[in-house]
């Protein structure tokens, strides 16, 4: 490139400001407009030009902004307590669980499931050896596997880049989701569950806060965020399909910057329910709102379509008020890539513009997988950790999920007497036994139905122990808030469920 050809330091510092600024952006769009100072053409007309004191303004203002938020943030975290570790007990990562998953082939889950067609499924009582040794709440941690994103978004003063990566955290905690078949068991009232993860920075609660309808709220904390919400799974079988809606908001507080990022899950679809291989699909759209700003995110998960050409794939943009400024791509399974909006659009079209046979089209749906469209310019901003080379034989679980009901020896006097670890038919479905996982989970539940008969008897409401309904900040809805004394560890207050 040539000195003349290269940008001025002058028409970097324009540009950058521009970025930050709507009204500048708009300025510089106009032709006849190069750069910033006094500059005029010796054989043409006068050329309109930026002045010195309006960047000036702009970075005065810039300053202030930043000023005001970092006081803000400061004394957010200022009042309060950095949280210690108070579980000494970690589990060890390991890779495998106990002993080999029970294989379903000689069961039917049609022979279930035909008289519920177009029925919710959360109140149907399931045969054991179609769940996972694992509650919902803790397959709700799983949010937390890629927390490492949030502290990312947390150290970038670009506000684009906090909503890109804040994005890829909101698909990251759904990519465990695959082939994973085996229904988690639904939570029993008061039920908690609590990680620890120092290794990812985090520590996570959850309780299950009501039955019917079913509701799971849970709170996760790093030194410089929080992440929490409630989630009330609804289930319901087409003849085909089940379809699961994971109703519930989602919150993120990013302290440092005073922001609060809110969403919502997609819609998830377990296909070929009566013959056929068993697999899962993600689909509808996530937007993604800031509460101080014009930023959002608007992802699309694709459904399959023919010859399955965009099965798992994702597309959306990062956008400030209406302009669109990053673009989003991948799948939700492998990896998602981001790039400016303006060049991936441009390099879309001439791809589609090259057109492809059918032919193609089928080679294309082979490698969909990869999600990597190698598109120039692009950067990736998350990919999934790859499994646990034996993890078909373990309920296709992650590695994060393999260690999530590990009970490490002497844990157990630390965590609530609720606790899912705790729990005995899990722990024995873990351990291989399925006849005494269904005995288990018939008595505990059976213990649950007596338990809410005396409560109508004596006309009192069930009340959560670590959580209660107050308004949310931002949107001033009634939200489940999480009462931090549960890291004292007086388990005084637990109900008897198990």
């Amino acid at each position: 490139m040539s000195n003349v050809d290269r940008p001025s330091l002058e028409e970097n510092r324009l540009q950058w400001i521009a970025s930050r600024h709507p009204e500048l952006r708009q300025l510089i769009q106009d032709p006849t407009i190069l750069t910033i100072g006094p500059l005029a053409s010796k054989n043409g007309p006068m050329i309109k030009t930026i002045s010195n004191n309006l960047c000036n303004d702009l970075l005065v203002k810039d300053r202030r902004k930043c000023n005001d938020r970092d006081e803000a943030a400061t004394s957010k975290i200022r009042d309060r307590k950095i949280f210690e570790w108070t579980c000494p007990y970690r589990p060890t990562k390991r890779t495998c669980l106990p002993v080999p998953m029970l294989s379903r082939n000689d069961f039917s889950i049609w022979s279930i499931l035909k008289q519920c067609i177009g029925k919710e499924l959360s109140k149907i009582t399931m045969p054991v050896v179609f769940n996972e040794p694992l509650s919902f709440i803790q397959r709700l941690s799983e949010y937390m596997a890629y927390a490492p994103l949030i502290e990312k978004a947390n150290s970038c003063d670009d506000p684009i880049e906090r909503m890109t990566l804040v994005a890829a955290f909101a698909v990251s905690a759904l990519s465990s989701n695959l082939d994973r078949i085996g229904k988690p068991f639904n939570p029993l009232l008061g039920e908690t569950y609590e990680l620890d993860r120092p290794d990812l920075g985090f520590r996570f609660i959850g309780e299950q806060v009501s039955h019917h309808p079913p509701v799971t709220a849970f709170h996760a904390e790093g030194q410089t965020y929080t992440f929490c919400g409630s989630i009330s799974p609804k289930l319901k079988f087409w003849g085909k399909t089940v379809d699961i809606n994971p109703k519930g908001v989602i919150t993120l507080d990013l302290q440092s910057y005073n922001e609060i990022y809110t969403w919502s899950n997609v819609n998830c679809c377990i296909h070929n329910i009566i013959v056929g291989t068993l697999w899962v699909e993600h689909y509808g759209t996530m937007e993604i709102t800031c509460n101080n700003s014009n930023i959002r995110a608007v992802l699309n998960f694709k459904q399959s379509g023919w010859f399955g050409k965009d099965i798992h794939k994702i597309e959306g943009f990062v956008y400030r008020g209406k302009q669109k400024e990053v673009a989003i791509y991948g799948s939700w399974v492998k990896s998602l890539y981001a790039l400016n909006a303006d060049s991936y659009e441009r390099q879309m079209m001439e791809m589609e513009g090259k057109g492809k046979s059918h032919k193609e089209k089928r080679e294309d749906s082979k490698t969909s997988l990869t999600s990597n469209l190698e598109l120039k310019g692009q950067r990736l901003i998350w990919q999934v950790h790859p499994k646990p080379a034996n993890s078909k034989n373990y309920y296709q679980f992650s590695a994060f999920s393999m260690s999530l009901n590990e009970l490490v020896p002497g844990m157990e006097k630390f965590l609530a007497p609720t606790d899912s670890r705790l729990r005995p038919d899990i722990r024995s479905m873990e351990d291989g036994n399925i006849d005494g996982s269904a005995i288990e989970k018939n008595r505990v539940e059976e213990k649950q139905r007596d338990k809410r008969k005396e409560r109508k008897k004596k006309s009192l409401e069930w009340t959560p122990t670590w959580f209660k309904v107050s308004p949310h900040p931002v949107s001033k809805k009634d939200e489940w808030t999480f009462d931090p004394s549960y890291w004292e560890r007086q388990w005084k207050r637990c109900p008897d469920i198990f």
